[in-house]
Formats: structure tokens, sequence, C-alpha cells
């Protein structure tokens, strides 16, 4: 077929509205062009390219009303426009996934230039805290995208067939105009079909998710994140260019979350101690180490004539109390000899014992 031949479909496709269409349809034409006419195909490669800016994604969020549920009025997504962020602390694989991404939807027109259809979709597992939801956030302000998160309260109904209605009226919502759709804990809507204990309402939104994903425009983002990737249905982990494991962060993460969020301008603490810190947080995740801070200041705040570090140890053991009587009473030995200004009260406080027991192990060591 010769490039004209596309003018019909082309047409039909942008009087329903179907960006989808008018995406692949015109990247389609642009192919046909390229030897022939590269002029015209680079210029369509641009407008195509063009439907990503922020200028318009603003203007239409601006005017078109956010998704309601039909029933309760309820609206079905949460709206956020972007906002700076810091760069998410993550392991240098992930980091690099992250960057790649965004490089391609700087190249955007370059791949519409070559035919090349750009990847719109990612999906993030990964346990709970590790920064899935941080890094959705981040990708939309670096992408000077709306934040669109479905709202899960409000979008699954018991009404027969209401679910997938809701998410088709989101997705369309999507479609309108550019923008970054967020489907968090995404198992609760994509789990597998072959599953006996689910009802038949959840094996049909399974099948709406599919055909919405697979049919969103190139100029919209469809992020998802979820816990539990072994309840996800098979065919959906197709449905996404990019799947991206975040783990739990690394001793070189969490030293730089730990100087990020306890800066040393405002907070000194020694080497010694820091080191302390991250080697007691392995295991936790980004997003409870970032709490622990948050806790740090507070106590700091409220407690202005307290040593930084006590406060600092008092927290982290807190968090991850020492159980067994060798796990006490290396915690004992260690804080002394990190900070040997430590008094046996300080110690007995700050591990949990009573401070005969705390000289009982120095005289043991």
């Amino acid at each position: 077929m010769e490039a004209i031949d596309y003018m019909p479909r082309l047409v039909r496709a942008c009087l329903e509205n179907d960006r989808r269409l008018v995406e692949s349809v015109s990247l389609t034409v642009s192919r046909k062009l390229r030897r022939d006419r590269p002029d015209l195909a680079s210029e369509i490669a641009g407008a195509l390219a063009a439907s990503d800016m922020r200028s318009e994604a603003t203007r239409a969020a601006e005017i078109n009303p956010l998704p309601i549920d039909r029933e309760t009025r309820f609206s079905l997504v949460e709206f956020i426009e972007p906002i700076e962020l810091p760069d998410p602390i993550l392991d240098a694989a992930t980091t690099k996934e992250l960057a790649d991404f965004l490089k391609e939807r700087g190249l955007i027109q370059r791949f519409f230039e070559d035919g090349i259809e750009p990847s719109n979709s990612i999906l993030f597992i990964g346990a709970p805290g590790v920064g899935k939801t941080y890094a959705a956030n981040w990708l939309a302000y670096k992408l000077a995208l709306p934040l669109i998160t479905l709202d899960l309260a409000t979008s699954i109904s018991s009404y027969l067939g209401r679910s997938g209605q809701n998410i088709k009226s989101v997705f369309d919502y999507v479609r309108a105009q550019p923008a970054v759709l967020f489907l968090d804990e995404f198992d609760a809507i994509a789990k597998r079909r072959d599953d006996e204990g689910d009802l038949g309402e959840l094996k049909r939104l399974v099948n709406v998710l599919l055909k919405e994903i697979e049919t969103c425009p190139k100029g919209s983002i469809v992020l998802a994140a979820t816990n539990h990737p072994e309840l996800l249905d098979r065919a959906i982990w197709r449905r996404f260019d990019r799947v991206i494991e975040v783990p739990l962060p690394e001793e070189n993460e969490r030293m730089r979350l730990f100087e990020r969020h306890l800066p040393s301008d405002r907070f000194t603490l020694s080497q010694e101690m820091l080191f302390l810190m991250v080697e007691k947080s392995a295991g936790m995740s980004a997003a409870d180490i970032c709490k622990l801070c948050e806790h740090i200041k507070r106590q700091s705040v409220m407690n202005p004539g307290e040593s930084i570090e006590i406060i600092s140890l008092s927290e982290l053991y807190s968090k991850c109390k020492p159980q067994t009587k060798q796990e006490k009473s290396e915690a004992c030995i260690k804080l002394r000899e990190i900070n040997p200004a430590l008094t046996v009260r300080d110690i007995a406080r700050i591990v949990g014992v009573g401070a005969s027991t705390v000289s009982r192990y120095m005289k043991e060591a």
C-alpha cells in the first residue's frame, strides 16, 4: 500500500478521537514517505513528538474534568501536577533503566522519524517501601507531565461491569492529553485469570486492562507497581515495555540515604556512627530508613540538649533491637568503641538493658 492509501483510515481515527490509531497510522505513513519525501516524514515525526509537550498537557488538564464514577460521582483518579524531586537513590541497574527510559522519551521524534515506536510503559516490582511510588512521581517530574493515580477505592465496584467501565474512563482521560498514569497496587486489578477463587468480574477487568494498556497512545505513559508479581496475570507482563525490579537498598544506597536525610550541616555524625547505622539498617527499605531519619530529627528538636549521636543510636536500636545475649553484648561493646564518651547509663538506655548488665558485658570483654 502507498502512503495515500492510509488517508481514509487516518481521517476515521481523527474523527473518532482515537489517538493511538492516529499515532500508529501516522507512523506507517511516515515510514512510507521516508525515502521519497523525507521532509514530510520528518514533519509527521515532529507532529507526533509535539503531542508529548507539557504545555498541551497542562492546558488539557485544566479543561477536561477528571473521570468520575457515574453512580457515586466520586473521582476515579488523583491528579498531581509535576513537582521538583531529588533523584531517587537506587541501585545502579535500576538507575540505568530509568535513565534509558527518559533518554528514549527525549529522542521520541528521532524514533518516529526512524519508524520506531518509543516505549511508554513500565511495570515496577519490589518489596514495600523500596521506592516504586517515588520513582513514578520522579519520572512525571522529569517528563514534565501530570501524574494521574488510579484510586482503587472508587474504581473497583461490586456492580457487574462497573469496574471495567471505570478503568476505561480513566484510560480515555489519559488518551485525551499526555499524562503519566500510575496504577499502584496493580495486583488488585490485574490478578491471574486462572485463579478459581476470583469472581468473573475481576477476570473481565483484566481483559479490559489488557486492551487499554495496549492501545494507550505513545504520548502518555503507563506506570504500574506491585509488591506481589506472582499474582499478576501472565498476559499482563507482555503489555509493558519495561519490567523494573527495585531491590532493597544495599550498603552504598543506605549510606546515601542517611547522608541525604541527615545532612551534615545540621546533624554532625561521625563516620563511625554513619557506618554503624548503615550496617544495622541492612534489610530495611528506603522508606524505613527515611522514617528512621525523621524520628531522629524530631527527637533532636524536642531534646536540644541531648547529643545527636545518642538520639540516633537510641532510634536505631529501637528499630533493630538486639535479641540474644550475644547480640546485646556485642552492641554494648561496639557503642563504647564508636563513642568512648558514652556512659554506662547511655549505653544501657540505647540497647535496652540494665546498667549493671552493661558493666558485666564490659568486664567480660
